[in-house]
Order: structure tokens, then C-alpha cells, then sequence
């Protein structure tokens, strides 16, 4: 036997010249194949493709968005939603640095509303008058120890009343108050609170510190009943700029439902381009989980420079630190679910591929529900006719578990990477339930065997050298 890798072909043939012409013919058509896939094949191998570049692009850009969304749904819901507004500033005045930095605050607003030194100095002068004038100069002498003394009881009572349930009620009153005056002169529906003074956009402070003061004298500062109500305000932003916060609120109340829609369905398309979809769903999972790692090193990196933009005596820094952590934990939770959910999506994409150890996973749970299946049976315990329709729906509840899984996550308030856990912990449960209870049919007496599975494709082989 001669080989004829001379000629481009592979077929062995017999030496000398003993071929028939049909075999001189099925040998010049076997060559003309072996050549034709070659050729087939480097065409293959040379060829650039535009889904992969195009799938890559969308899913990358659904990755961008991702963590814009989180950021956008969280300033929508500050600026547009009392109740998550409430809900975001409301452990503030239950954090002890913050009720530290609070006391101090309110303590020397009040000290200086009381002005011990003016009121010894007024008490001197009326006891003069009266022919005291010792008196006068003991009250005189003693102003300095007189305001000191007052300040350390303000300092006490104050801070009985903001460490108390009471003044946390009425920080959420008057959170809540604020914010829905906030919002309807931001939505154009008109506020009481929220008026124009000048060229500025003012809150009318007034109300809040009426009840402030009003809860500090039911605990035992009652000369604070005695003194008028400061009618204080707080500029907001400039008027001619009010046009452009109204519009800014609209901005951020749609983008808040664009971005999130926009986000899933570029990465969507990606996945539906790519050649292969399964690889493409494991990136883009990846990618989400690390779109969510990026937002919390921005966070960290946002957290250091607050701190070190704010003065410490504006505020201290374990005050800051704690007001911070406080405001963004809502980002924090969302962003570790959705992590927990880029994760979950590409397992579930790789256990679910041909994979050897993907397959070696699955047979090893397919095996587990099995014998369990068999032991039930030889037990008495069979799942009849239920278990026939089971497994014959196997895939279509397969499906539909995931899909639901999916849904409610989707419409979850807020998701938490605790609900992310027990949700995927519940769809496993429910998928080895629906392996359990699925009972293949029992092979019939005397039927032919199934069709034998398809051969494997063969695996590219290199080129032999001409000999």
C-alpha cells in the first residue's frame, strides 16, 4: 500500500497500477472532498465574524448602564418618594455620633437664644436701680459661672430629648413634611413651606423649630415656651433656577424606568447576537456582577473625599462617616443583590451547558434523584400518573420556575442579597422537586430500542506533511 498524501489526499491505495477505473473514480472523489473541507475549514478559521464584536459591544454597554441605573433609581427615589426619603434619613438621629454632633448644635442655638451674659448684665442693672448694688456686682461677677452652668443643664436636657423615642418621631415628622413640600413646589402642584423670597428659592423653617422647641419645653425646658419662635429659613437654590429643578425632577422620574429597561435590553441582544449563546449569557452575567464591584469602589472612593471635604467643625468626622453610610445604604443592599444575581445567571448558564464538569454536576444530581426515586418505589411510595406528567413537562416547568423566580425579583421593592439567596436556595428546591417527582416511563416489552445517539463530530486534525 502507497500513500497519496503527494497528491493532497489522505486514502491509502494499493501500490502499482491495479485500480480499476470506478475505483480511480471513488478515490479522485474522495480527494476532491478532503480538499473541499480543508478548504472549508480555513475559510472558517480566517473568517471574521461581526456577531461576536457586535454582541460584545451591547453587553459591555448594558454593563455601563447597569450601575447608572442603580445610582438613577436612588436619586429618583430621594427626591421624588417621601416615603423612601423618610425611610433613608430616618436612623440619622438614632446614630450616637450624629445625636452627639445634634446636641451640641441645638445647645448652642439655645444658649444663644438665651444670653446669659445679656441677662445678668439687665439683672445688674435693674438690682443697681433698686439700690443693691452689691448684689449687682455679684451677679456681675459671677455671669461667666452663671452661663456655664446654664449651658451644661441646655446641654443635659437636650440631650435627654434627642436621644428619646420622642425626638426621633419628630424628626420623621418633620422629615416627611419637609420632603412633601419639597416635592409638590418640585412637581409644580404648589407648597405652603416652599416659597420664593428674593432672587432665592426658601423653606420656611418656622413650623419645624415651633415643634422642636415646643417638645424640648414638655421635657423640662419650659422658659424655652416663654421665647418667640425664630422664623427662620433655609435658601434651597436660586429662582431662576426653580424652571430647571422641575425639569430635572421629571428627567429623573423617567429615567428611572428608561435606564433599567435600556440595561437589560442591551445586554439581551447581546446575548441574542452572539454566536454562542450560552458563553455570551456567562459574560454577561460576569460582567453585571462586576459592573456592581466598580459602583462599590466608586462609593468608596466618594466616601473619602466627603470626609475629607467636610470641616470638622461643621461637622465631626465620626458624625460624617456614620450620616454617609447611613444615606447610601440603600445602594449598598441593591448593589450586593444584583452582584448575587450576575453570579447566579452565569452559573446557571455554565451548569446548564455541555461542559464536562457541567455535565459531570448534572449527572451527579440526576443519579441522587434517581436512586431516591427507586427507593421510594421499591418502598410503596410511587408518584403515578403525576409523575409521568412531569416528566413528560419536565423542561416546560423547568422553565417556567426560573421565569417566575425572575418575575418576582423583578417586581421586589427592594431586593436585598438575602432575598437573592433564599429566592435562588427556593428555585433549586423547586427544580429537584420537579426531578424527584418525575417519573420516566417504564420501557415496553418486546419495543425496539431508540435511536442511537448521533456520533461526535470529528475533532479537527492538522494537515499531514507531503512525504
Amino acid at each position: 500500500m502507497a500513500d497519496t498524501t503527494k497528491a493532497g489526499g489522505s486514502v491509502p491505495v494499493p501500490e502499482g497500477n491495479s485500480l480499476t477505473d470506478k475505483e480511480r473514480a471513488e478515490l479522485s472523489s474522495l480527494r476532491n472532498e478532503v480538499t473541499t473541507l480543508r478548504g472549508k475549514g480555513k475559510a472558517r478559521r480566517h473568517r471574521i465574524g461581526w456577531r461576536a464584536p457586535v454582541a460584545t459591544v451591547l453587553i459591555v454597554l448594558g454593563c455601563i448602564l447597569a450601575p447608572l441605573s442603580v445610582l438613577g433609581i436612588w436619586t429618583a427615589n430621594q427626591i421624588s418618594d417621601t416615603n423612601r426619603y423618610v425611610a433613608t434619613v430616618s436612623p440619622l438621629v438614632t446614630d450616637p455620633a450624629i445625636q452627639r454632633a445634634l446636641t451640641d448644635k441645638i445647645t448652642n442655638r439655645i444658649v444663644d437664644a438665651i444670653n446669659v451674659q445679656a441677662l445678668a448684665t439687665q439683672t445688674a442693672a435693674e438690682l443697681n436701680q433698686r439700690g443693691l448694688p452689691r448684689a449687682a456686682d455679684l451677679v456681675q461677677n459671677f455671669s461667666g459661672s452663671i452661663a456655664s452652668a446654664v449651658q451644661g443643664f441646655v446641654h443635659n436636657g437636650v440631650s435627654k430629648v434627642v436621644t428619646s423615642q420622642q425626638m426621633a418621631n419628630v424628626w420623621t415628622q418633620a422629615n416627611r413634611a419637609v420632603h412633601a413640600q419639597l416635592v409638590a413646589a418640585l412637581s409644580g402642584s404648589g407648597s405652603s413651606a416652599i416659597t420664593t423670597s428674593g432672587d432665592q428659592v426658601v423653606l420656611n423653617l418656622q413650623p419645624f423649630i415651633k415643634v422642636a422647641q415646643d417638645n424640648l419645653a414638655d421635657h423640662g425646658l419650659e422658659f424655652l415656651r416663654k421665647l418667640p419662635t425664630p422664623n427662620a429659613t433655609f435658601a434651597l437654590f436660586p429662582s431662576k433656577d426653580l424652571v430647571k429643578a422641575q425639569t430635572g425632577y421629571r428627567l429623573l422620574n423617567d429615567l428611572k424606568i428608561v435606564l433599567p429597561i435600556v440595561c437589560l435590553l442591551l445586554i439581551a441582544a447581546g446575548v441574542w447576537v452572539a454566536r454562542s449563546h450560552r458563553r455570551a449569557l456567562i459574560g454577561a452575567g460576569l460582567g453585571f456582577a462586576a459592573s456592581m464591584l466598580v459602583l462599590a469602589a466608586g462609593l468608596l472612593i466618594v466616601r473619602g473625599a466627603y470626609l475629607n471635604a467636610v470641616p470638622a467643625n461643621t461637622l465631626p468626622s465620626d458624625a460624617a462617616a456614620a450620616a454617609f453610610d447611613i444615606l447610601v445604604r440603600f445602594i449598598r443592599l441593591a448593589l450586593r443583590a444584583l452582584l448575587l444575581v450576575g453570579l447566579v445567571v452565569a452559573a446557571g448558564a455554565f451548569l446548564s451547558g455541555p461542559s464536562a464538569s457541567a455535565v459531570r454536576i448534572r449527572s451527579w444530581f440526576v443519579a441522587g434523584f434517581s436512586w431516591l426515586r427507586r427507593r421510594g418505589e421499591r418502598s410503596g411510595v410511587s408518584t403515578g400518573p403525576v409523575g409521568l406528567w412531569t416528566y413528560a413537562h419536565r423542561r416546560g416547568l423547568r422553565i417556567g420556575v426560573v421565569a417566575l423566580a425572575a418575575v418576582i425579583f423583578v417586581f421586589w421593592g427592594q431586593p436585598t442579597a438575602t432575598v437573592v439567596i433564599v429566592m435562588v436556595v427556593l428555585v433549586l428546591v423547586a427544580l429537584g422537586l420537579i426531578e424527584l417527582i418525575g417519573r420516566p416511563p417504564a420501557p415496553v416489552p418486546g419495543a425496539p430500542p431508540g435511536p442511537p445517539a448521533p456520533p461526535a463530530p470529528p475533532s479537527p486534525q492538522t494537515e499531514p506533511q507531503a512525504s
